[in-house]
Order: structure tokens, then sequence, then C-alpha cells
């Protein structure tokens, strides 16, 4: 009974996690993901006028479809996904199309109503959507069906279009959450150049030591060659004056050695004289 019941637990969550999603999340896990939303369905979707976005009216996060592919705004960032509930990856933009979205679009949808207007929108199954958007697409359908189901509805000037694009990129860009997303970057951007800042920082701080040290180093020289030269002519006057007394002892013993033979030479003279006056 214990392994029948460990066995459902384990394949209750593999049904309601599936792999792609956990896929997903690893791969992701440094940027963030958006948190899943539980469909008990496929979900419905509708049709915005003037434009080929369709949006899920029936959960409180933006999730749109647009040109096959599943996109959601998510505390400032966007992510897109080929599946409506799993596989978001980040997606390091605004897409083109969210700028033609009305931001009052769920208060039309509630009212029906569509800029005074009688709005019978029709409510579009997910499969039937996957397999006409593109044909949909491609031949105006919505244009020629009533105008996106608003009765007496004119599709609103080139022109008009253009200025309202702009209002709401504005609108977009003030929002608190996106301002946050953009300020982010800066700061690490800020952080980054402060750290290799602070080397260069030190390298400028150590140069004008080293050139301050320079100068010292050699208005130093003379005077260390002055101490250098003072020892060398002191043990050079003493080894002059050891000298001297050498000097005159090998000057002075010639003239001895020279002395002496004359003393000696002259000695028999002097015996030859005695001996002379004996006779």
């Amino acid at each position: 009974m214990k392994r029948l019941f460990l066995g459902t637990m384990l394949l209750a969550l593999v049904i309601a996690v599936p792999i792609p999603t956990m896929a997903g999340v690893d791969v992701n896990v440094s940027i963030g993901l958006p948190p899943l939303i539980v469909f008990s369905s496929p979900p419905e979707l509708i049709v915005l006028p003037d434009t080929y976005v369709y949006v899920v009216p029936d959960v409180e996060a933006e999730i749109f479809f647009y040109d096959g592919w599943w996109w959601r705004l998510w505390e400032g960032r966007w992510y897109r996904s080929h599946y409506y509930n799993r596989g978001w990856g980040y997606y390091n933009n605004v897409p083109n199309f969210y700028f033609d979205v009305d931001p009052g679009w769920r208060g039309y949808y509630r009212d029906r109503n569509w800029y005074g207007h009688q709005w019978n929108y029709d409510r579009i199954p997910h499969q039937r959507l996957h397999q006409n958007w593109k044909s949909w697409q491609s031949k105006r359908h919505w244009e020629k069906q009533g105008t996106w189901g608003v009765q007496g509805y004119k599709p609103q000037p080139q022109q008009q279009r253009q200025e309202l694009r702009q209002k709401r990129q504005q609108q977009y860009q003030q929002r608190p959450e996106v301002q946050q997303q953009r300020q982010q970057p800066k700061e690490k951007a800020q952080k980054s150049q402060r750290q290799e800042q602070k080397p260069e920082a030190k390298q400028q701080r150590q140069q004008p030591k080293e050139k301050a040290q320079k100068p010292q180093k050699q208005q130093q020289k003379p005077e260390v060659q002055q101490q250098r030269q003072q020892p060398k002519e002191k043990a050079q006057k003493p080894q002059r004056q050891e000298q001297k007394p050498e000097a005159q002892q090998q000057r002075q013993q010639p003239k001895e050695k020279a002395q002496k033979p004359q003393r000696q030479e002259q000695k028999p003279e002097r015996g030859d004289g005695e001996k002379q006056d004996r006779k």
C-alpha cells in the first residue's frame, strides 16, 4: 500500500510540473522566471480591435498571443514561449505589438463596449487559434468580419494610431516596475566601472609619490658620492704616510751600504803604514 501511495504521488508531481518547464527553470534560474499559472483547460482568447493581437481575458496576468508566440509581461520584464503554460524564456526587449494594445482593454471587455460601440467579440478556442492565426493575418480576416465584432466601428487612421503608439510608449516607460528594471543594469554598470577605476586611482596615487622620491634620490647622489670619496681619500692619506718612512729607510740603506765598504777598504791601509813604521 505504501509503495502504491508513493507511486501515485510521484505520478501526480510529474503531471503537475512538466519536464520541459523544469528544464526551462534550470536554464533561466539566474534571470528569474514568472510564476506558473495553472490552467484547468487550454485558454480561450479574444482579438483586440485594430490589431492581430490575441489576449487571455480570464487570468489577471498579461498573456498575449502574437505572430506564433505566447508573450507574458511580469515585473517589468518580458517572456515568450511556444506554449501558454510552460517553457518561458526571458526576452530582452519590448515586443513591437505591445504599443498597439490599449491599456484599458479589460474594462472594454467587461462592458462589451469599445470606444462607445457595442463589442460582440468572439471567444476563440486555443486549438482554433493555432490552426488559423497565419491565414487570418495574411488575409486580413478581422477587418472583413464586421471589424473585429465592433458594431459601426471604423478603423483608426494611420496617423492617429502612430500618435497613440507614442503616447502608450511614454506611459509604459513611466511604470515603476519598468523603471526599476532599467536602473538595475545602470547600477551594475556603475559598480563595475568603480571596480575598474580603483586600480587606476591607486596607480595614479602611487605615481606622484614615486616622482617625489626620484628627485630626492637624485639630490642625495652628490652627497653620497662625497661621503663615499671621503673615506677613500682618508684611506689613501695614511697609506702615503705609511709609505714615507719605508721609502726613507730604502733610501738610507744604499747610503749605509756604500759607506761600509769604504771603511773596510781604509782599514788595510792603516795596517800597512804601521808595518812600515815598525820597520
